[in-house]
């Protein structure tokens, strides 16, 4: 369990989510949500069993479960409280990013000759940063700010 995800537990576990639904909710497993949320005090934490539905119903936020007030404009619901929930769920949950197949794309490092694949930009050339600055600036200017490539 990364910092990340145990981070998303115990603010889950806080808004009154129990911890067999963090676990269904995550994907964790529910003895190491259940030591956590121990070890931070958060055991005795009152349980809200309707949490889980007010999420999918978009009620609560999908990362902390905090409440969100939705706006009265036309349009899509607010899934997340704010910012920082919704780059924090979505740096968990990469893999849930919709992605079309057909943007995927498989080149050739035109400085090392590496194969790699990138997503959505056909016309890439280099498979790094550091092979791009080499194939361009030199390798003087690499050692100079290798740090900083890094």
């Amino acid at each position: 369990m990364t910092e990340e995800e145990m981070q998303q537990a115990i603010l889950l576990r806080q808004n009154g989510m129990s911890n067999r639904k963090i676990a269904e909710y995550t994907g964790l497993p529910y003895e190491k949500i259940r030591y956590q949320c121990k070890k931070q005090g958060y055991d005795k934490a009152p349980v809200d069993e309707s949490l889980l539905t007010k999420i999918q119903n978009r009620e609560a936020c999908a990362y902390c479960g905090k409440p969100i007030t939705q706006n009265d404009s036309p349009g899509r619901k607010r899934r997340f409280c704010s910012d920082e929930c919704r780059r924090a769920f979505w740096h968990l949950h990469r893999a849930e990013e919709k992605q079309s197949p057909k943007a995927i794309y498989t080149r050739v490092c035109a400085y090392c000759g590496k194969t790699f694949e990138v997503y959505g930009d056909k016309d890439r050339k280099y498979c790094s940063r550091a092979h791009y600055l080499e194939a361009h600036s030199g390798h003087a200017y690499i050692r100079k700010n290798a740090k900083e490539i890094a």
